[in-house]
């Protein structure tokens, strides 16, 4: 089993944003740390990644009212710091999904 990047610092461009409120980066940051629970645990097979994955991405696409209500939102930035985030946790576990399709459930 490996274990994620200790110095990688996930969502660290919208923490150095104030437009992101750090509590609700938490929350992004908590639905990515469920996958890389998931890859920490020695899980290969990619449809059991992708399954979660799914519900990582929809328990952030459940966060986008209170990004409102907090005079934010997922937009450009945060997508492109999202996708990134993504991609370097499967990178990083060797697993074989395309950014694209693994954060296919987004709605932002």
């Amino acid at each position: 089993m490996k274990a994620f990047d200790s110095n990688y610092k996930l969502l660290d461009e919208m923490y150095q944003d104030d437009y992101y409120p750090a509590f609700l980066v938490d929350k992004v940051k908590d639905e990515l740390q469920k996958v890389i629970d998931l890859l920490e645990s020695g899980e290969t097979d990619t449809e059991v990644v992708q399954e979660t994955l799914d519900e990582a991405v929809c328990g952030i696409n459940d966060l986008q009212e209170e990004f409102d209500d907090n005079d934010s939102e997922i937009e450009t930035v945060a997508r492109e710091c999202i996708a990134a985030n993504v991609a370097y946790i499967l990178e990083w576990f060797n697993i074989p999904i395309d950014t694209e399709e693994a954060i296919r459930e987004r709605d932002w």
